[in-house]
């Protein structure tokens, strides 16, 4: 018998990037809501989405950034497993770039803010460890590739 308190939440989204001069920035929204920490563009899957619709959707609902602006990097997908309010948490990310670095975000009521950062600052913005370590895992990958 599975009650609501065990179900896994799942939600999905795009660590976008975009190169300016030679320096890779990531792109992070600050919510508006609860602590106001800093995340790529993500969401909850909605029923009958796929992780990967729920990513495109997220993304454009939060940054205003659609899939025709992104060259969504191959081979490169991370889930991170976490718990929120004592409920179990997926979350798949993939790796996008912003195909033209001067496109505007325009960002949804669920955040206040955003910033293109490189490595070092979006780590210092990311307050969880394992997005932390998403994003280094994001930079040595777009370094070795």
């Amino acid at each position: 018998m599975t009650s609501n308190s065990t179900k896994c939440l799942v939600a999905a989204g795009f660590i976008i990037f975009r190169r300016v001069q030679s320096q890779i920035q990531y792109l992070l929204l600050q919510t508006s809501y609860g602590e106001n920490h800093w995340t790529p563009p993500k969401g909850h899957v909605d029923p009958g989405e796929s992780e990967y619709e729920t990513a495109l959707r997220e993304t454009e609902e939060e940054s205003g950034i659609k899939l025709e602006q992104m060259k969504v990097v191959p081979n490169f997908e991370k889930v991170l497993h976490y718990t929120v309010k004592s409920k179990p948490k997926k979350v798949t990310y993939w790796l996008s770039e912003l195909s033209n670095p001067s496109d505007p975000v325009i960002l949804s009521e669920e955040h206040q803010d955003f910033k293109w950062l490189p490595l070092d600052d979006a780590c210092k913005h990311a307050s969880f460890p394992d997005m932390i370590q998403m994003l280094k895992e994001c930079h040595e990958f777009l370094q070795s590739n």
